[in-house]
C-alpha cells in the first residue's frame, strides 16, 4: 500500500476526527500507539503522526492502515505529510537529566526501593513538577514526562540501575551510600523548580555547554553563582588581608602581571564543594577557590569534577615541575 494516495483532504479529516473523539480514543479506534517523535503539527496543536496517516489513508482509499502497513516507518509518514504541505514537528523526549532522576530516585526510596505505578499520586505530583520549562524548555512531546513515563523511571531505577544507563546507576547509588545528601539535593531542586531561580534574562552558552553534559537545573544554578560578584569580591578581598597574590590557586597564572593593569584582580571563584551535590548551603569563605579561566574549565570539562588540589597535581606533572 502507497502513502501517495493520502490526500490533503484525507489528513485534515482525520484531524477532526482525532479532535471530536479525543486522542485516547482516536488513538485506540486506530489501533496505534502513541507517536514517539514525529507529530503532525497542525494549526498550532500537535497530532500523532501515524495515526493520522492511516486513517487518512482509509479516508482516501477505503483501506485504513495499521501499524504494522508502514514500510518506511515515522520518517515515511513525515515525507509524505510534507509533500502535501503539512508540517511536521520532530520532538523525540529528552533523556533524563540528573536533577529529574534525583527526583525519581527519591520516590523510589520513600517506597522502600521499589517501583510506583502510574496512578500513585507522587508519581502524579512528581511528573506536573517535571513537565514546568525550566529544565527541559521549548515545545515538548504530548508525552513528555507524563505519569506513564514517570512510573516507568522508577521502574528502571529498581530494575535495571545495575547494568542501565550511566546517571540512572550513578544516582541510585549516591542515594544508597548518601542518602541525607540526596535528599537535601532534591529538596534544593524542588525549590529551584518551584520558585523559578534558574532561569536567566538570557542563555549563557559559556556555562550552559557544560550543564548540558549532564542536564541539570542544579548544575547550571550551580555555574552561575559562580560568577556571583559579591562572592567573588569577598574572595579577592581577604587574599588581599593575607597579603596573597591575586593568582590561580591551581597554576598560579596572574592576569594582573601578565596583562598589566588590564587583569589586575581578575579572577575566576570556584565552589570546592559543588552546589549540585551538597544542596543549598551557605557559602563560606574557604569553601571558595580563586582559579583561572582555563584551570576552571579543566575542572568543570567532566564528571566526577576534580578538586583544586588535583587538577594542580595534574598540572604540575604535566609541566614536569
Amino acid at each position: 500500500m502507497s502513502l501517495a494516495e493520502v490526500t490533503h483532504a484525507s489528513v485534515i479529516a482525520a484531524v477532526a476526527e482525532f479532535e471530536r473523539l479525543g486522542r485516547g480514543q482516536f488513538l485506540k479506534m486506530s489501533g496505534f500507539g502513541p507517536a514517539r517523535a514525529y507529530f503532525l503539527d497542525y494549526e498550532g496543536k500537535l497530532y500523532d503522526s501515524k495515526a493520522i496517516i492511516g486513517h487518512a489513508h482509509g479516508l482516501s482509499t477505503g483501506t485504513p492502515l495499521g501499524a504494522a502497513d508502514f514500510t518506511g516507518g515515522d520518517k515515511s509518514v513525515a515525507q509524505r505529510l510534507e509533500a502535501l504541505r503539512l508540517t511536521v514537528a520532530f520532538l523525540p523526549n529528552p533523556d533524563w537529566t540528573r536533577d529529574e532522576i534525583i527526583l525519581a530516585c527519591e520516590l523510589v526510596a520513600d517506597n522502600g526501593w521499589r517501583q510506583l505505578d502510574s496512578n500513585n499520586p507522587r508519581v502524579k505530583s512528581l511528573s506536573a513538577l517535571l513537565q514546568t520549562p525550566l529544565i527541559h524548555p521549548g515545545r515538548r512531546n504530548p508525552d513528555f514526562r507524563n505519569p506513564a513515563g514517570v512510573a516507568r523511571k522508577t521502574y528502571n531505577l529498581v530494575f535495571e540501575s545495575s547494568n542501565g544507563n550511566r546517571l540512572d546507576r550513578q544516582v541510585f547509588e549516591d542515594f544508597k551510600a548518601n542518602p541525607h545528601q540526596m535528599r537535601s539535593m532534591a529538596a534544593h531542586i524542588r525549590t529551584l523548580i518551584l520558585d523559578g531561580q534558574a532561569q536567566s534574562s538570557a542563555p549563557d552558552y559559556d556555562l550552559d555547554e557544560v550543564a548540558a553534559k549532564e542536564g541539570g537545573l542544579a548544575l547550571r544554578e550551580h555555574l552561575r553563582r559562580e560568577r556571583d560578584p559579591k562572592l567573588r569580591r569577598k574572595k579577592i578581598q581577604e587574599f588581599k588581608r593575607r597579603g596573597w597574590a591575586i593568582a590561580c590557586e591551581v597554576c598560579s597564572f596572574n592576569f594582573g602581571t601578565f596583562y598589566g593593569d588590564r587583569g589586575t584582580d581578575y579572577i575566576e571563584c570556584h565552589h570546592r564543594v559543588p552546589l549540585h551535590v551538597s544542596g543549598e548551603t551557605n557559602t563560606k569563605l574557604g569553601d571558595l577557590a580563586l582559579i583561572c579561566s582555563n584551570c576552571h574549565r579543566m575542572i568543570h570539562r567532566t564528571k566526577p569534577w576534580l578538586t583544586v588540589e588535583e587538577l594542580r597535581g595534574i598540572a604540575k606533572e604535566a609541566s614536569g615541575s
